[in-house]
């Protein structure tokens, strides 16, 4: 058994995520729309949503060693080398520590999940209380596993009803219930490390040549994958240290895939495939291109980034002047240390866009791009984040050739948005017929095009584009750039 904590509360296939945006869509009214959502049965497991809670505790933050010296939060947290060689101190990426966690709290865990009769007056657990089979599936939140380490994995409900556990784990057909301490013994002598998370993958996963190596600089871009060794449930690529270079892929490696973006800094990066879900940690000045991400886009101590993406969901914490250009059926969340955050909508498309929206169950419609929703938010400060002004919005070409039939952004744009952008195509029209009537000489041509042309080029190198213009440029042959 293994403890993952990468799970969605709420697990819908395309289609039927496709069914439901249509149906949201045409609600007229805010009590059409619960009768929608009453209807279509969208809910999550109470007992599920409990341990989702509990098991925050996993980054608590000891408010005591702050105060006696440490900062808080502690900016020192490291995460681990592709080498493995490193432990690291950043839990989200530990999957020792989620193992430790869930050894040490899995008490606390179980008693949570009893029926009340099944406690004593001091709301505990005795020798004699019994765990519900519904409180097992909901411990499959967090609990998987193989039976006789085969690839197959299976949620715990299943291994538990497995004949040959049930004398460990004290399964009753007629209670149709686990007895509590057996249960407790039995998950503790199983629960190992997960072999197809994140520390698995920096250990053995593939390395991936991606990104070119920079000369002159410390720092090395660094990705790996596990997709040859795990279930094609499970694929995790790691993308770690890309400094000041542009990278792009539309690869059979990433589709499905769990993404875990760390410390990339000056970069230009573009996965443009279908996504399962995105985390992009501790990164500054850098853009962030992504194809349709089917569940959570989460953004974390990062600072002066541009996330551009079409998700189910866009989380962000611990950031500063970041810019998130989104298609989204739901609220964005705003949790906690974020400044100067910039909601626009999603203003850019590759031609098999469309196509991978339909993948992971995304449409053009419900859009809540511009209704980011705080939580735990401190005295109702709404400062921290803005609607990118209209005087700022530019749309985003995505400059690569591909199959597929996208030629506009899905849905459009909104009309005020549209509207500047029309504005300035109209001076863009009246500058060039300016210059057609102007009447110069072949050579007063040249030299104002060689005019234009440096002022380009200054406008360039003061805004940091000729970077990616010219990390655009196609490696030469012979060039260590992996296909995969």
């Amino acid at each position: 058994l293994y403890f993952e904590l990468f799970h969605s509360l709420l697990r819908q296939d395309p289609p039927r995520r496709l069914e439901w945006a249509e149906a949201e869509a045409a609600c007229a009214s805010a009590e059409e729309l619960e009768r929608e959502r009453s209807k279509a049965g969208l809910s999550v497991d109470t007992l599920q949503f409990l341990l989702f809670l509990y098991v925050q505790q996993v980054n608590k933050i000891s408010l005591r060693r702050s105060l006696i010296g440490e900062e808080w939060p502690s900016p020192r947290t490291k995460s681990p080398s592709l080498t493995g060689k490193s432990a690291s101190e950043n839990k989200n990426w530990n999957d020792q520590d989620h193992r430790a966690f869930v050894q040490s709290h899995l008490s606390d865990m179980l008693e949570l999940l009893l029926e009340p009769e099944q406690l004593t007056a001091s709301s505990h657990s005795s020798h004699s209380s019994l765990v519900s089979y519904e409180a097992v599936c909901a411990l499959s939140f967090l609990i998987e596993g193989t039976m006789n380490k085969s690839r197959t994995v299976h949620p715990l409900h299943e291994l538990a009803l497995w004949q040959p556990c049930h004398g460990q784990n004290g399964y009753s057909r007629v209670s149709r219930a686990f007895c509590f301490p057996k249960l407790e013994s039995w998950l503790c002598s199983c629960l190992t490390t997960n072999p197809f998370g994140m520390t698995a993958c920096l250990k053995s996963g593939k390395k991936l040549a991606w990104a070119q190596q920079v000369e002159g600089t410390t720092k090395r871009a660094k990705i790996a994958c596990n997709t040859r060794v795990v279930p094609e449930v499970f694929p995790i690529v790691i993308m770690s240290q890309v400094y000041k270079q542009t990278l792009a892929k539309s690869s059979d490696t990433l589709v499905g895939a769990h993404i875990r973006i760390h410390r990339c800094n000056e970069s230009f990066i573009y996965l443009l495939s279908p996504l399962r879900s995105v985390t992009i940690e501790k990164c500054q000045n850098s853009t962030f291109v992504l194809g349709p991400v089917q569940a959570s886009v989460h953004v974390h101590s990062c600072d002066n980034v541009k996330v551009i993406v079409v998700c189910h969901r866009l989380s962000l914490s611990s950031t500063a002047g970041c810019t998130f250009y989104i298609l989204t059926p739901t609220q964005p969340l705003i949790l906690t240390g974020n400044q100067a955050v910039s909601f626009a909508p999603f203003h850019t498309h590759y031609p098999m866009l469309e196509d991978h929206m339909a993948q992971v169950g995304l449409a053009t419609l419900p859009n809540y791009w511009d209704s980011p929703m705080l939580v735990c938010k401190e005295s109702g400060d709404t400062s921290v984040f803005r609607l990118l002004p209209p005087s700022d919005f530019y749309t985003f070409v995505i400059p690569f050739e591909m199959d597929g039939d996208t030629t506009e952004t899905p849905g459009g744009l909104p009309h005020v948005y549209q509207k500047v952008l029309s504005q300035r195509e109209q001076k863009v029209q009246i500058w060039q017929k300016t210059v057609k009537e102007a009447g110069l000489t072949k050579d007063q041509r040249k030299q104002f095009q060689v005019l234009v042309e440096n002022k380009f080029y200054e406008w360039l190198v003061q805004t940091g584009n000729r970077q990616q213009l010219d990390s655009l440029v196609p490696p030469v042959v012979g060039s260590k750039q992996a296909a995969g």
